[in-house]
């Protein structure tokens, strides 16, 4: 019994390498917006110049919004993910 292999799950754990794939520069979330909202959004973009997603848009109106209430943004990681 003592020399059974540690299960699958365990085994991961164990390694090195599993945790700082858990560590990620830029991370994903789920927003749940109204039609109306993304409507605002999609009309908003058109009336820049060039193109711009949607994620960008919203990442800009996040770090704008944090500026104003004197939050510190991390620039380079908005600028990576506007340049990908």
């Amino acid at each position: 019994m003592l020399d059974m292999a540690p299960k699958r799950r365990q085994l991961r754990c164990m390694l090195d390498s599993s945790k700082n794939q858990a560590i990620r520069p830029l991370d994903r979330i789920n927003l749940r917006l109204s039609p109306e909202t993304f409507e605002a959004i999609d009309q908003a973009r058109s009336a820049r110049p060039g193109n711009v997603s949607r994620n960008t848009w919203i990442a800009e109106a996040i770090k704008e919004k944090l500026e104003r209430d004197d939050v510190l943004v991390d620039d380079q990681a908005i600028e990576r993910k506007r340049h990908a």
